[in-house]
């Protein structure tokens, strides 16, 4: 997608023209990551590039993508060049011995949140029925 978005629209309110603009954005991610993937593929990744025009474009990471839109809303533009490539991408393979932070915390015997399991600390501070 390659558009350039105008701020300003004739009885809508600037904010609202905002949003819309946003939402057209994500809109469109959705879309994208809706698509097959090729074979060999794991994911969509997306080349962006945001600019008051197409000549000052710069290269911005996706997940900036919205908070660069503000920006340069709140900056006073009148306009917004946007663009976004999807390309289909695979994840590298993780390291030898590697484990995430999950399997960590449960093997370490702590649940997902850090603290200790529950049934484990019923378990050993029960009293006697009568």
């Amino acid at each position: 997608m390659r558009k350039t978005y105008s701020f300003q629209a004739e009885g809508r309110h600037p904010d609202r023209v905002l949003e819309s603009v946003k939402h057209d954005i994500r809109k469109y991610l959705k879309r994208e990551r809706r698509r097959v993937l090729p074979e060999g593929a794991d994911f969509w990744d997306f080349d962006c590039r945001i600019g008051a025009d197409k000549d000052s474009a710069e290269v911005v990471l996706l997940s900036a993508l919205i908070a660069q839109v503000d920006a340069i809303a709140k900056g006073g533009a009148t306009q917004a060049y946007v663009e976004v490539l999807a390309r289909a991408a695979q994840r590298p393979p993780r390291p030898e011995g590697w484990v995430s932070k999950r399997e960590a915390a449960l093997a370490a015997g702590l649940d997902e949140h850090g603290g200790a399991d529950e049934d484990e600390a019923d378990d050993t501070e029960q009293e006697p029925q009568p």
